[in-house]
């Protein structure tokens, strides 16, 4: 493809500028029927980038958008990385409070909202003393204050560029085992080294063809979203983006669209097999399906190969490593094959290895954590360097997560080392959970898991301690959560106990409660 030339850029707003000027009448994003092409995508957004610095934003000023992903989102992304301000996606379907402290935590002096969210906007905004302006986008952004109405007056002449592989352009929040959000930084050198890696040693795992239309079924707030976009940007396809995953609609989407590649989790998979459109082939456009979050069972894959004439791959990153670090390529994907228990190989240019607690590397085949080194590695936690000092450690990674690594390089991931559970591709962390069920106050302890789940990978589970002479019922507790978590981290299951496992040391052993829940749950 022309974006492959040894010349192409290595920053984002390079990157959109160069789409401009080679395919300007191009699609650049197709989303709920709404076409943008490479040239107006690049003139919205230069406007956009207008209108942040006349709103008074600096280089580095944060800039976070609250609502479902549309053609806007991404004008606001590469505004971002034309005006030297930096991006932070939140993710819309947390509440009020979880989103207050991404804001409050992020400095942020722009807020861009849509009409559905405008209420938890206007909930948190006088908490928020740097919050410079709440601005509403979709069709209440015409509105004075919107950003169809800011964008108005401003020029769509290209500003100077100030960025480079180093500039800071986003800020993704990720929770950790404290369940307290963090802000990781990526700079723009995070979304170029795959595709460099790709095609200097000659690989296609992660390949672009001309005339691709890649849906995203990530949302672009997490990671493999936004990585997955803007390397499709890089090489000039189509970008399908959707408000929000539905199955009906993705399989609607490939067929309608001619779909030729997607990245989803191996649930929304699921799901989109489960669909009766599917089986009449509605997918028969896909060339490749990218899948993280979680290995593929072999009997979806199995399901996949019937249903479906493509390639698979699956990808292993993290918020932190800025860019998927392991990839299974197509070739592996073979039913029977004990590959297909792994995540991956690392992506040329990238190294793993696994340490025990005192961070000796262990050999082949001995479980340890994971630990990534990458050049699309994060810059830091935002304003949090002794966490940036736990995790990354001498240029490593450490992925809170137990694995180990075969003979031949292969990556397979044993468990999480900190408890992660994901929810049909969300991210959900124990510890913020146990917090909220232990406010109620008939809730002495409370330990919470993940459990296997046939359509969305992970549900979540609880087991619940009550306080002497205390009782309480299921309903009662789901009626206490609402609105203090997002609906997809509060439990689906409980059970009730008279302790916890704990180690001698008194930390709960969520791994025991875990293996006691197995057998119910393979019964289930």
């Amino acid at each position: 493809m022309d974006t492959a030339a040894p010349h192409r850029p290595r920053t984002l707003d390079g990157v959109i500028a160069h789409q401009a000027r080679t395919r300007p009448g191009q699609a650049a994003v197709v989303c709920e029927g709404r076409t943008v092409t490479y040239a107006g995508l690049h003139r919205e957004s230069n406007r956009t980038a207008h209108a942040f610095r006349a709103a008074g934003l600096g280089p580095g000023a944060r800039v976070a958008f609250l609502g479902k992903e549309s053609e806007e989102y991404w004008e606001a992304a590469f505004a971002c990385a034309k005006a030297g301000t930096v991006l932070v996606p939140v993710n819309w379907r947390l509440t009020a409070e979880e989103v207050d402290h991404i804001l409050r935590d992020s400095d942020t002096e722009l807020l861009l909202v849509d009409e559905e969210h405008l209420p938890v906007a206007e909930q948190v905004r006088e908490r928020l003393p740097k919050l410079r302006a709440v601005v509403p986008v979709g069709p209440a952004g015409a509105a004075p204050g919107g950003l169809t109405a800011r964008k108005a007056g401003c020029p769509d002449a290209d500003l100077p560029a100030t960025s480079d592989g180093e500039t800071p352009v986003a800020q993704i929040y990720t929770s950790g085992t404290s369940g307290l959000p963090k802000g990781v930084v990526l700079a723009h050198r995070a979304f170029f080294n795959v595709a460099e890696a790709m095609e200097s040693h000659g690989l296609d795992w992660l390949d672009w063809k001309e005339g691709d239309k890649s849906l995203l079924g990530l949302p672009g707030f997490h990671i493999g979203g936004l990585s997955y976009a803007m390397q499709g940007f890089n090489a000039g396809v189509t970008v399908v983006s959707m408000p929000m995953f539905i199955s009906s609609d993705a399989v609607r989407l490939i067929e309608a669209l001619g779909v030729t590649t997607a990245i989803v989790a191996p649930a929304m998979l699921q799901m989109m097999l489960s669909e009766p459109a599917s089986a009449r082939g509605a997918l028969a456009s896909l060339r490749k399906v990218v899948y993280g979050g979680s290995p593929i069972t072999e009997t979806l894959l199995a399901l996949c190969l019937e249903r479906m004439d493509c390639d698979f791959l699956q990808i292993y990153g993290s918020s932190e490593t800025g860019n998927f670090a392991v990839c299974l390529p197509p070739a592996d994907h073979v039913p029977g094959s004990p590959r297909l228990k792994a995540a991956g190989r690392p992506y040329p240019g990238i190294k793993v290895k696994i340490v025990d607690r005192e961070g000796r590397t262990l050999p082949p085949g001995e479980t340890g954590e994971i630990c990534v080194r990458t050049p699309a590695g994060m810059i830091d936690y935002w304003g949090l360097p002794e966490a940036t000092a736990r995790t990354v450690v001498d240029g490593w990674i450490h992925m809170g997560d137990a694995g180990h690594v075969d003979e031949d390089g292969y990556v397979y991931v044993n468990d999480r080392v900190n408890d992660m559970i994901i929810v049909a591709g969300e991210n959900v962390y124990p510890t913020e959970i146990e917090n909220a069920l232990t406010r109620h106050p008939a809730v002495a302890e409370a330990a919470v898991v993940g459990l296997p789940h046939e359509r969305w990978g992970e549900s979540v589970h609880a087991r619940l301690v009550l306080a002497p002479g205390q009782r309480l019922t299921v309903r009662e507790m789901l009626v206490f959560l609402k609105g203090q978590i997002a609906d997809f981290k509060i439990p689906t299951t409980y059970d009730f106990a008279d302790r916890l496992p704990r180690n001698p040391s008194g930390k709960i052993l969520r791994r025991d409660v875990r293996r006691e829940l197995a057998p119910a749950a393979a019964a289930s």
